[in-house]
């Protein structure tokens, strides 16, 4: 059944700090409580439920990709809801190809990350449980990406994100790259990121 395996799965990501630790004992709680976990009606119900992030990093260029969110106003991972009984690794195969227009190649087959946020930028706001995961990506790829969703796409430095204009966790998530080796220590300017 789809739900263990996603409860199975969200109880092997390693935390990052008590925030993550906190946030996967919340959704262990939830996916236990029977409550529906997937958006069953736009925008918001049920609410909380599952969406897929994927971040492409280039480690050779020492570059992610973001894109700039119409609804949002934010840069943020690609990424979108999980639909119905979906595993959510389907889910960042299928917003690749929707979103950015190429297949997905994946560094893990699991989710990297976990977050529990509540929603800008809407009318309905609404928190989203979502699950991040590493993509390989290379700055060369020309991304024929969805224009109805993202004014823009960019490749980013660590240094360079505007984490002021991203989603909260965003400088937790490049904690989480740089202490697990996918960035060098030394690539955030010292005081750049509070970790």
């Amino acid at each position: 059944m789809i739900r263990s395996e996603i409860r199975s799965m969200i109880s092997q990501i390693t935390p990052l700090d008590r925030e993550e630790v906190e946030h996967i004992a919340f959704v262990e709680n939830w996916i236990d409580s029977g409550a529906e976990i997937f958006r069953i009606t736009k925008p918001a119900t049920p609410d909380p439920h599952l969406v897929a992030y994927f971040l492409l990093i280039d480690q050779s260029e020492q570059r992610l990709l973001l894109v700039e969110h119409k609804k949002a106003n934010l840069w943020l991972p690609a990424g979108g809801h999980v639909e119905y009984n979906e595993h959510p690794k389907d889910t960042v195969t299928r917003e690749m190809l929707e979103e950015l227009g190429i297949q997905a190649d994946f560094l893990s087959e699991k989710p990297f990350f976990l977050t529990v946020t509540k929603t800008t930028g809407e009318k309905d706001t609404h928190k989203d449980v979502s699950l991040w995961y590493i993509l390989r990506g290379s700055i060369t790829t020309s991304f024929p990406f969805d224009k109805r969703e993202f004014h823009s796409i960019r490749w980013f430095q660590p240094s360079e994100i505007p984490l002021d204009q991203s989603d909260p966790h965003m400088h937790r998530l490049l904690q989480k790259l740089i202490l697990q080796g996918f960035f060098p220590s030394n690539i955030i300017e010292e005081g750049s990121l509070l970790f």
